[in-house]
């Protein structure tokens, strides 16, 4: 979905950055804020699934959508995470009265993200997007508790919802970083050839001062002889 920052005005931008940066500050009990840099119409939250439910324990993935109407019309609210729930469709699209004919410019992003949690403790069959889920709430709640566990259990649990990363985000492997010689320091290579310069340096200096002690010797004998002459 495009973004809408170009198309709402200044004043309403500076409101939303202020309120997401509040939410981000001080979040709801349960509920993660993941704002973005770039896109502040589109709030990305992980909401955890409150005890008592058939969704404790999972952690869901949202966004809400901020239109180029905002806040006279209210956002648009996505599950991204899997869920079987009366209230959610196929799609994610979340139905609540509080996103409709409710919603009131003042209530702000709090609100609705607190109304959201509640609809996993307290379902509204009468207005089902997943038809079947709401069925199954008036006529076998046991049926409709496993099977919402159950969506729970494989997607909402063991790290699958977890915020999705970006390969760009946190620190970076240096190049070669994966190359133990070159993490280490001087190649294998260069180590012994280093090594081998340093032997080699050490032996000509060795040789060099064994073949000067050598001639100052026969200096000291050619002088000798030469006395014993005279």
């Amino acid at each position: 979905m495009n973004s809408n920052v170009e198309n709402l005005p200044p004043h309403i931008l500076r409101l939303v950055y202020k309120e997401i940066s509040a939410l981000a500050a001080d979040p709801p009990e349960g509920i993660k804020i993941y704002p973005s840099d770039e896109d502040i119409t589109e709030l990305h939250t992980a909401i955890e699934g409150p005890e008592g439910t058939p969704f404790a324990g999972g952690v869901f993935r949202m966004r809400l959508v901020l239109g180029k109407d905002f806040p006279a019309v209210p956002p648009k609210g996505y599950f991204l995470t899997k869920i079987f729930h009366p209230n959610v469709g196929h799609k994610g699209e979340i139905c609540v009265n509080v996103l409709k004919r409710d919603w009131k410019a003042e209530l702000g992003l709090r609100h609705v993200l607190l109304t959201i949690k509640c609809l996993l403790i307290h379902p509204n069959p009468e207005s089902a997007l997943n038809e079947e889920a709401g069925r199954l709430l008036f006529e076998d709640y046991a049926e409709y508790e496993s099977r919402a566990r159950l969506l729970t259990e494989i997607h909402a649990m063991g790290g699958s919802s977890a915020e999705p990363q970006d390969p760009n985000d946190g620190p970076q492997p240096k190049k070669h970083a994966g190359d133990p010689m070159k993490r280490a320091g001087p190649s294998a290579a260069a180590v012994p050839a280093a090594l081998g310069n340093g032997a080699s340096g050490a032996s000509t200096t060795t040789s060099s001062n064994s073949s000067s002690t050598n001639v100052a010797g026969k200096k000291k004998a050619d002088k000798k002889r030469a006395l014993r002459r005279l």
